[in-house]
């Protein structure tokens, strides 16, 4: 007997993009900005519930003009217990402010796992409410971001965390040549 609720789909729309919301009965278990390559295909599922999409769509809404901090509407993380305490960890993240992947690391008991917090965040379902975009690299510049660096930025840049935060440029290896 399956106990699951079945997932639900639909989508709201956002000043970054049209946001992909899955739903699981009455709780949120995924937002992905549409059109990348992590976000789950949908076709011919329904829409979930009018009512959460509306309040969710509200609440992105005074969260883009800057009036709403923290989101209300329910989430459901799934993930394994490592991902959990990584994607629970960045929800203490307070709004307008960022850490680096080894704080994070730290912060959760295990500071020689700053790669696999990145892989746990990279791994993160429920982009915005759940905060990956305010995770940044040790030196203070900008990181990688699943729904592109643009979008990372734009979001920090929302929300005041931005000063003195730079790209960081990919640094290129040159391989030194066999010398014959």
């Amino acid at each position: 007997m399956n106990l699951t609720p079945e997932r639900l789909y639909g989508y709201v729309p956002t000043p970054l993009g049209r946001v992909l919301v899955a739903t699981a009965g009455s709780e949120v278990v995924g937002l992905y900005f549409d059109g990348h390559a992590r976000t789950p295909g949908v076709r011919g599922r329904p829409a979930g519930s009018a009512e959460l999409f509306g309040q969710i769509g509200d609440e992105f809404d005074e969260y883009f003009r800057g009036a709403r901090t923290a989101f209300d509407f329910p989430i459901r993380l799934e993930g394994t217990p490592f991902q959990m305490a990584v994607w629970t960890a960045l929800i203490e993240i307070p709004y307008g402010q960022t850490a680096s992947y080894a704080q994070l690391a730290e912060r959760i008991g295990r500071p020689a796992a700053a790669r696999a917090v990145g892989a746990a965040n990279g791994q993160n379902p429920i982009s915005i409410v759940v905060p990956c975009h305010r995770l940044i690299g040790a030196g203070g510049g900008l990181t990688g971001y699943g729904w592109g660096l643009d979008r990372k930025r734009r979001l920090l840049e929302l929300e005041g965390a931005l000063p003195g935060v730079s790209h960081e440029p990919r640094v290129r290896v040159r391989r030194a040549r066999a010398e014959s």
